[in-house]
């Protein structure tokens, strides 16, 4: 079983003294690891970095199989990201959370696509936030955890959507969560797709309320929390409030 595809590198770990593990999330087949041979070596390296666009080609005995890759460079984000800081937390935030939440071996081709906007936009800090959010959002549609925005949970009403309930993962009118609004979750206007643009502060509290679905949803399900990285982009972006 062989395939070529796109990519983007999500993670690499040592193998031996001279190869690595890496995973590779492509467009057409899903999150999929594979043996670099010499990923290790100083050649090697640069490339394997989180964030980097890449071509594979992927061989193996069969589906169960390892395989290894054989990887070209498309473009090196991960190295345009080194030189600001911010855009290298986003970077590294946005693998760890596909590393973490994504199957194995299970194309989705949409979740793909909206990372590559996300990294293709960690340059513009007026932008990006809100890109991880809805590209969070989306992740969790896909994972099958999609959450319900255009109505109230408790009235049906579809105006003035302020909050999301931790339990229903639905949407909460201000009028009908008011007794309750120290136990919701906020819900901005763009995450909703009722505003197109997003303050840093609204990014931010969209960010908490897809990290909170993240985790209960789909990674206490093998016993996991936010990966660190995840977490610290939302501090470093709250510090900036």
């Amino acid at each position: 079983m062989n395939f070529t595809d796109t990519g983007i590198v999500l993670d690499a770990r040592a193998h031996g003294e001279t190869h690595a593990v890496v995973d590779v999330f492509t467009e057409r087949h899903g999150r999929w690891a594979g043996l670099v041979y010499g990923g290790q070596g100083r050649k090697m390296r640069p490339l394997l970095q989180p964030g980097n666009e890449v071509t594979v080609e992927w061989k193996g005995r069969g589906e169960d199989s390892l395989g290894h890759f054989a990887l070209e460079m498309s473009h090196a984000r991960a190295g345009e990201a080194m030189g600001e800081r911010l855009s290298l937390a986003a970077l590294s935030a946005a693998c760890a959370t596909a590393l973490a939440t994504l199957p194995e071996r299970e194309p989705h081709s949409r979740a793909y696509t909206a990372m590559s906007v996300l990294l293709a936009n960690l340059d513009d800090m007026d932008v990006w936030p809100a890109l991880m959010a809805r590209w969070e959002l989306g992740l969790l549609a896909e994972l099958g955890f999609g959450l319900t925005l255009d109505r109230c949970a408790a009235t049906g009403a579809r105006e003035n959507l302020i909050y999301v309930s931790p339990r229903s993962a639905c949407a909460v009118s201000a009028e009908a969560g008011e007794p309750y609004k120290d136990k919701m979750l906020p819900l901005p206007a763009f995450l909703r797709g009722a505003s197109s643009e997003a303050t840093l502060q609204e990014a931010v509290d969209a960010l908490k309320t897809t990290g909170f679905f993240l985790e209960t949803r789909i990674l206490h399900l093998s016993d996991k929390q936010l990966p660190e990285a995840r977490l610290r982009v939302v501090e470093l972006l709250s510090a900036k409030l």
